[in-house]
């Protein structure tokens, strides 16, 4: 549809629908501001807490902060979020920087808002965690994660892992009701 708009001191002026509408709604540069606004936040909390963690509190002896059910236990996680798969870091190196190339391959569509700061969330995260792969003992790419949050029966843990497993499970739940990081809002079944 098409429609003219005169104006006695101005010619006029065509204005197509059609061409409004195949134009993005979205401008990827600010949803990948976005993205990169969430992972600095995740990644810069995460390394502070974890150089306080290494300074301020002791291996081994858990300092209470409710009880004894939420404590401060200084811990070096050779494993993946949760001291899971202890023993396989350079394997979990490697898939978390797959991970990190990945988010950065797909922040080029990005247009969704929310699959920005889910994946803002995974990529600062996973930095979080590579930072000490690469740069803590027991050398690159085999360094041990330092962990310092302890809740009850839960494995210890630190800023990155919830970070990045929130950010996936944002992320899920944005794919399974039908929202894409390529789209602003909701897909529609396809019309046969």
């Amino acid at each position: 549809m098409t429609e003219e708009t005169t104006d006695s001191s101005e010619p006029a002026v065509v204005v197509d629908d059609a061409a409004e509408a195949a134009e993005p709604p979205a401008k990827p540069r600010r949803r990948l501001a976005l993205l990169v606004s969430v992972a600095a936040v995740v990644l810069v909390a995460d390394v502070i807490t974890k150089v306080l963690a290494v300074r301020m509190l002791t291996p081994g002896q858990p300092v209470p902060i409710i009880g004894n059910t939420v404590t401060w236990t200084l811990v070096r996680n050779s494993g993946a979020a949760f001291s899971m798969a202890t023993g396989y870091t350079w394997v979990l190196t490697l898939i978390a920087s797959s991970v990190v190339l990945g988010i950065i391959w797909m922040s080029r569509r990005l247009v969704s808002p929310w699959w920005a700061v889910g994946l803002g969330m995974i990529l600062g995260g996973a930095l979080g965690n590579l930072v000490d792969r690469f740069f803590r003992a027991p050398g690159h790419l085999q360094g041990h994660v330092v962990d310092f949050l302890s809740i009850g029966w839960w494995p210890v843990f630190n800023v990155a892992d919830p970070a990045v497993v929130g950010g996936a499970m944002l992320l899920v739940g944005l794919s399974v009701f039908g929202f894409d990081f390529d789209s602003v809002g909701r897909q529609k079944a396809d019309q046969p």
